[in-house]
């Protein structure tokens, strides 16, 4: 049994996380650490678990193999890089890390310390997204040209967020840097390919300090475009995804959550849209997490998506506050 200590109740998924654990057959939560000592208390004595106002003293617990992060995102670099020295496991929330600069300093105290390290982004784990990657692999829509992913809810006109999601020295941002985060992965996964720069722009629909609606554009080398869109003010905005092609394009969720094709590629699918099948979800990333401490392996692939996160999320941040378009290879690694 792997033996679990929670870093923090800040989030709104932390306690989906605890599900997670509880429910898995290898693992368990056995302490809580909390920056807010009240809720902390509160989230250990519903499990009837030990509860730390140290985090340093819950770390140096032996039993304890690896810890689940949902601490705010200014704190990330902090705890991680307190539980890799420690020698303890890591699962997170995304982002990693607000910055390049700070993930790259996650990454190496990982490597260092030789602990596994995965990153909650869940959606590279659903149905429609391996059957895309699939459609994609097989070059169905010819050269992509454009991608759009669009995410976004109504926590902000209806006031179900917690109020601490609009701090922006706690969050680094609002609706791109939390909803955001799912479309702007996705975007980056289905163009194939590095953008080299990135515009965007926010709105404040609810008058908060941080953003409650985004879109930001994201430029390739081969002149493919991705627009990521995320907000917390529509209440009925589907999740869809648009890939188009010089020869077809790929429809996810507009508003059904239906995956549609058309191309010129493939006889069958020229003169009309054909509904493709979705397969299941793979495993969780937390179920990944945990094979990977048990096998000794690593989440290549997941770390390095973490890592193009972080990236556009930065360049994201930036020009919106500059009002001007920012290049990768300008941030600071």
């Amino acid at each position: 049994m792997i033996k679990i200590g929670k870093i923090s109740y800040w989030h709104v998924h932390a306690w989906d996380y605890t599900k997670q654990a509880g429910e898995h057959p290898d693992t368990e939560i056995v302490a809580v650490w909390d920056e807010n000592p009240q809720r902390g208390r509160e989230a250990a004595d519903k499990q009837g678990v030990a509860f730390y106002e140290s985090l340093d003293e819950m770390l140096s617990r032996d039993d304890i193999e690896g810890v689940i992060v949902d601490a705010p995102t200014r704190m990330h670099r902090e705890v991680m890089l307190k539980a890799a020295a420690a020698g303890k496991h890591i699962f997170t929330e995304k982002v990693l890390a607000p910055t390049l600069h700070e993930a790259n300093e996650i990454l190496e105290a990982v490597k260092r310390h030789n602990v596994k390290l995965t990153v909650s982004l869940p959606r590279l784990n659903d149905g429609y997204t391996l059957a895309i990657r699939d459609i994609l692999d097989q070059e169905l829509l010819g050269k992509i040209t454009l991608v759009r992913v669009r995410l976004s809810h109504n926590g902000a006109t209806a006031g179900w967020l917690p109020d601490h999601f609009y701090k922006p020295e706690d969050t680094f941002g609002g609706a791109l840097i939390d909803l955001g985060c799912h479309p702007m992965y996705l975007t980056r996964l289905f163009l194939q390919q590095e953008p080299v720069e990135v515009k965007a722009e926010y709105g404040y629909v609810t008058g908060k300090e941080v953003e409650d609606n985004a879109v930001a554009s994201l430029s390739t080398p081969s002149g493919a475009i991705g627009i990521v869109e995320a907000g917390f003010v529509n209440s009925f905005s589907p999740f869809c995804i648009e890939i188009h092609g010089t020869d077809g394009t790929l429809l996810y969720g507009t508003p059904d959550e239906k995956l549609l094709i058309r191309t010129t590629r493939k006889e069958e699918y020229q003169n009309g849209w054909v509904e493709l099948p979705v397969p299941g979800a793979r495993e969780s990333a937390f179920q990944q997490w945990v094979s990977h401490i048990q096998n000794d392996t690593t989440a290549d692939e997941n770390l390095m998506y973490a890592i193009e996160l972080t990236k556009l999320m930065e360049a994201a941040n930036q020009s919106a506050r500059e009002h001007r378009g920012i290049r990768i290879s300008d941030l600071q690694a």
